[in-house]
């Protein structure tokens, strides 16, 4: 224990948990923003600690640790793993590291949280589900970082949905478009490399859309139709690193190996049906992730873009006065404020990283399994694989494998 530990044991300080990180970038950056933070907005039963931020290249992990508040830095991630400072392993890598970071961090005695897709295959992420049960008994618990839950709107919206506001639920429709790879000469980075990323636009943007559309219903997705394409086949190939969605390309060209973009439909566990798509190459949408849901007695939607609000409608009242409303989610009975500022200021897309370190570090305090669990990635997972095996055959229905308890 480090002489400013003592001190603040004495002052009565809440204890320690120390956070090691494994990758740096876009994810790194928004991660350290949540760890950083999440201490300083709420009461917390333990207090996040920077121990440890992990990186390849000695220079720029450095750089990022000194940038985001880090206390040290390691090249390999094994290294972090046998940190006797770090009790939470944080994977913000491409989906090809997932499986062998996050399995070796529990079995090592790390509770781990890892980026969204949980892996690049259902394989892999079912090796990891087997992982983080074994680990649960020894009382580490695992959690997949899908973000937009933490949403405060979104959040509600389940709240409402969960408590029957909607009623039986009839139709699920969810988009998630960006463009930042509308232009062709915008360089082959990882993320367009089937054995780095795992898919591209599925399993970047879609994996939010289907974890959303579960989340919020409470149901999971039983079957797909779907298509996908890549609309440019080569890029150029990297030059200098990529820095998130931003990189150079030179001369060459190297094969796209992902989809652009993925369109599906889909049915629920209760016969609501459902409609997805996501894509890089929209051009003028930047990260527009809409989606509404329809049921017997009221509809909601929500428009990231506009991510301190909820319109509802609520069917049951009179015709000629009802309608969507807009519900300006930023009171604090809604889910995550009790902490924030007053109502009407509002919050943006950093906070929903903030809310999920809150979330993850009262779950290991009181010992109790965090949401969403790998089990809850290994669906998505599912989901993803059975998108992919439907586009192949042109778009033929495809049954999702369930998991049994």
């Amino acid at each position: 224990m480090t002489p400013r530990e003592a001190s603040e044991k004495e002052a009565g300080a809440p204890p320690v948990l120390g956070i090691g990180m494994v990758g740096y970038a876009f994810m790194g950056a928004a991660h350290s923003q949540g760890w950083r933070t999440a201490g300083h907005v709420f009461d917390l039963p333990l207090r996040p600690a920077l121990a440890a931020i992990c990186g390849r290249d000695a220079s720029s992990v450095e750089a990022a640790a000194r940038k985001h508040g880090w206390a040290a830095t390691e090249t390999d991630w094994r290294a972090l793993i046998a940190r006797d400072d770090v009790q939470v392993v944080d994977i913000c890598t491409p989906g090809d590291s997932h499986a062998e970071i996050a399995i070796a961090a529990l079995e090592a005695g790390k509770h781990v949280l890892c980026e969204k897709p949980l892996a690049n295959s259902v394989a892999e992420a079912e090796a990891m589900v087997r992982a983080a049960e074994a680990a649960r008994e020894r009382g580490q618990l695992a959690m997949v970082g899908f973000n937009y839950r933490r949403v405060p709107a979104i959040a509600y919206a389940r709240t409402l949905i969960a408590e029957g506001r909607l009623g039986t639920l009839r139709h699920v429709r969810v988009t998630y478009l960006q463009d930042w790879l509308v232009d062709p000469a915008f360089p082959l980075t990882w993320r367009l490399k089937r054995e780095h990323a795992g898919s591209g636009a599925l399993g970047d943007l879609g994996a939010h859309i289907i974890d959303l559309a579960q989340f919020l219903t409470g149901e999971p997705l039983v079957g797909v139709s779907a298509l996908a394409e890549t609309f440019v086949k080569e890029r150029p190939i990297l030059s200098g690193a990529s820095a998130g969605l931003s990189a150079t390309g030179g001369g060459e060209t190297g094969p796209v190996t992902v989809d652009d973009a993925a369109l599906f439909t889909g049915r629920l566990a209760s016969g609501a049906l459902a409609s997805f798509e996501a894509t890089r190459m929209a051009a003028g949408r930047k990260n527009a992730l809409h989606l509404e849901i329809n049921g017997e007695l009221g509809s909601l939607a929500f428009d990231l873009e506009r991510l301190n609000e909820l319109s509802f409608h609520d069917h049951t009242e009179p015709a000629v006065s009802s309608g969507f409303r807009r519900i300006l989610v930023t009171e604090s009975a809604h889910p995550y404020l009790e902490a924030w500022w007053p109502p009407g200021h509002a919050l943006g897309y950093e906070h929903t990283f903030v809310h999920q370190a809150r979330d993850l570090v009262e779950a290991v305090a009181a010992g109790k399994d965090p949401a969403p669990s790998f089990a809850d990635g290994l669906q998505v997972q599912r989901v993803l694989a059975a998108v992919e095996d439907s586009a192949a055959k042109n778009a033929v229905y495809t049954p999702v494998p369930q998991q049994h308890a």
